[in-house]
């Protein structure tokens, strides 16, 4: 008797994920990034990074398992990658039309799901061909992909890929940081550092204090601080300008401590 499809794809998952354990590649050119929530910028923070790269003369990738919000015909955040960016290469494995996590959204259109070892598959491909793929999460870090439970973490494991967190400036940001730092932890993923992805034009004392306090909360450096409307720039200015917001992990030549003394 043929198994439901939710046993076959929980099935697959854990097979998956027992091989790439067992065979981590630990230079696997693939970046997960992820947020702590909705609308704080990943998808700037992910053009950024790819316009460093591509400036530093790497090949990028970018892959958007399960983008949803949006029509079949409209441009998706792998799109504002490149406009932004420059010259990617796009992948996108499913698209949903209403705003919600890609479970939701996958059973409300009617549509298959996106699964951790598609991601897994999909970025392997990717990684064959290019320097630097980056693979932008939706939501933040633990939202369902499928009916299983699959995540963006669970993707990440798979592929033994290190996974930045995009974080909000202000009050309350410490513990969502910390919350997003201890699941990576908890399943053994490593996070590289922690991204301001909107950095206010006239920041409050709560924003200059957190400069300080969120390394301490994620317990990883903080890697950069984009600007308050970057996303507005005209691409050529944004990709010169991207290198500025990173730290050197990132390719780029943003320091938090000069960061922290001109604004902190």
């Amino acid at each position: 008797m043929r198994r439901p499809a939710r046993a076959e794809a929980a099935s697959a998952l854990r097979a998956h994920t027992t091989a790439h354990d067992s065979e981590r590649r630990d230079h696997m050119p693939v970046l997960v990034i992820t947020g702590t929530g909705t609308e704080i910028g990943k998808t700037i923070t992910t053009a950024a990074v790819a316009a460093t790269a591509l400036a530093a003369g790497r090949s990028v990738a970018v892959l958007k398992p399960a983008q949803t919000g949006v029509r079949a015909d409209e441009p998706g955040d792998t799109a504002e990658v490149a406009r932004l960016a420059g010259a990617v290469t796009q992948a996108e494995l499913a698209r949903y039309p209403e705003p919600l996590g890609p479970a939701t959204a996958a059973r409300r259109a009617g549509r298959p799901p996106v699964h951790p070892y598609e991601v897994a598959e999909a970025a392997g491909k990717l990684a064959a061909e290019h320097d630097l793929v980056l693979v932008e999460g939706a939501g933040g870090l633990l939202v369902r992909f499928d009916e299983e439970g699959g995540t963006l973490a669970d993707a990440a494991r798979l592929l033994g890929a290190p996974v930045l967190v995009v974080v909000q400036a202000g009050l309350g940001t410490l513990n969502t940081t910390t919350l997003t730092a201890e699941a990576l932890r908890a399943r053994g993923l490593d996070c590289p550092g922690v991204v301001i992805g909107s950095w206010p034009k006239a920041p409050d004392l709560a924003d200059r204090c957190n400069l300080a306090d969120l390394p301490e909360a994620a317990g990883v450096p903080l890697l950069g601080a984009l600007p308050q409307g970057a996303a507005a720039l005209p691409p050529a200015d944004f990709r010169a300008a991207a290198p500025g917001w990173l730290a050197p992990e990132l390719d780029g030549t943003w320091s938090a401590e000069r960061f922290a003394a001109t604004h902190g």
